[in-house]
């Protein structure tokens, strides 16, 4: 069995995302602790881009702090490397394809490989063209990890049937964000995603409650959670990681109610 699929093999999953390098990288090696220690099940470790599209306002701020902090691919390399001495949560890269492309392809995976990365998603890499990172990803057992979105529509059975690692299922259409109710109809997509693939399926992209959570993990295998955890991370700065331990923990509390 994959890391990642173990992350989803004891029930439903909790996955937070933090930003690599906000405030700094000190904090995101403590903050992915505390994660794992409120009982995270797969952590996305995001590497800031100057053009993040897919980002809301919140998420978009963390990219622009980091950069202006110094961090770079090499430096969350190097952070990474700390990480998995003692942290053996599965862990997955979220970036954009330029990103991957500037630093050279290869190189990148290789070196993803190497310090114990599971997975890799990429939210501006159309479907059609992963064929640009997949032979790489799967050289160097890098789960290439696939969205679906409620736009994709008759795409949706076609990108589960090759899915790895596990689907991302979009909420909502725009970007990122806290959003108070969420009203897409996410049991029709999750439905042909289980006629089509047995990888299992998580929702991102406003949930911020214990609630919504479990809302959204009684239709899939798990939940994402990226803009609360970074609100924290603003509010809290270098305070934050015993905070995030605590949101964790109750998000990860209301999904073995599932």
């Amino acid at each position: 069995m994959s890391n990642i699929a173990q992350a989803f093999a004891h029930g439903k999953a909790f996955i937070p995302f933090l930003t690599c390098g906000d405030p700094d990288l000190e904090t995101t090696a403590a903050a992915v602790r505390a994660a794992a220690a409120g009982g995270a099940d797969l952590i996305e470790l995001g590497i800031p881009f100057s053009d993040p599209t897919a980002e809301g306002p919140v998420i978009q701020g963390a990219n622009l702090r980091a950069l202006r902090g110094g961090v770079t691919t090499d430096k969350i390399f190097d952070l990474v490397r700390q990480l998995r001495r003692d942290v053996t949560v599965p862990m997955v890269f979220m970036t954009y394809a330029n990103v991957v492309f500037s630093y050279g392809a290869e190189r990148f995976l290789s070196t993803c490989r190497d310090i114990g990365m599971d997975g890799l998603i990429l939210p501006d890499l159309p479907f059609e063209e992963k064929g640009e990172f997949l032979p790489l990803c799967r050289r160097y057992g890098v789960d290439l990890i696939s969205l679906i979105a409620p736009t994709s529509e008759n795409r949706i059975a076609m990108i589960a049937r090759e899915a790895e690692g596990f689907l991302y299922v979009v909420s909502s259409l725009g970007v990122t964000g806290v959003r108070s109710e969420i009203t897409t109809d996410l049991g029709a997509i999750v439905s042909v995603i289980r006629e089509n693939t047995a990888v299992p399926c998580a929702i991102g992209f406003g949930i911020s409650t214990p609630a919504q959570a479990a809302a959204m993990a009684a239709l899939s295998d798990g939940a994402i959670v990226g803009s609360a955890i970074i609100q924290l991370l603003e509010q809290y700065g270098r305070e934050a990681p015993p905070h995030i331990e605590a949101y964790v923990r109750s998000m990860k509390d209301a999904l073995r109610l599932c």
